[in-house]
């Protein structure tokens, strides 16, 4: 199905410039993915945390765009729980706590796959607001 985020998704630049692939999106939820490459490693030969927060990001874009009406980032947190590592597929899953008004807050998972299963890497916490469109 597609709806409002997956033509978002289709016009951002700068998520699919870096890999990033939409898996799903609707109903307040979506997921996506990205692998880590060697232009995301820095100086510490780990995934530099401004990536996996675009990630996490363009997941809660998706998120709370699938509702339809054009809605952006009030503002974010992030905090990391593991360093990704080169050659990691990470794995972002957005879900909608909660839509009030023009208001909404949405966490986000980022984790990556492991033989013992899945390990967090990062937790996100997005708040989103309903625009008018320009």
């Amino acid at each position: 199905m597609t709806n409002a985020a997956h033509t978002m998704f289709a016009d951002d630049q700068a998520s699919n410039a870096l890999g990033i692939e939409l898996v799903e999106a609707a109903d307040g939820h979506a997921v996506a993915t990205m692998r880590i490459t060697e232009t995301m490693v820095n100086g510490h030969d780990i995934a530099h945390g401004g990536y996996v927060f675009l990630l996490a990001d363009t997941t809660f874009a998706c998120a709370c765009n699938s509702h339809g009406p054009v809605t952006v980032a009030s503002g974010a947190e992030i905090s990391f729980v593991a360093a990704g590592k080169l050659g990691d597929h990470l794995i972002a899953t957005a879900t909608e706590r909660t839509r009030y008004g023009r208001n909404g807050i949405y966490d986000v998972t980022v984790h990556r796959e492991t033989p013992d299963g899945p390990e967090v890497v990062a937790e996100f916490r997005g708040r989103s607001r309903t625009i008018e469109k320009a």
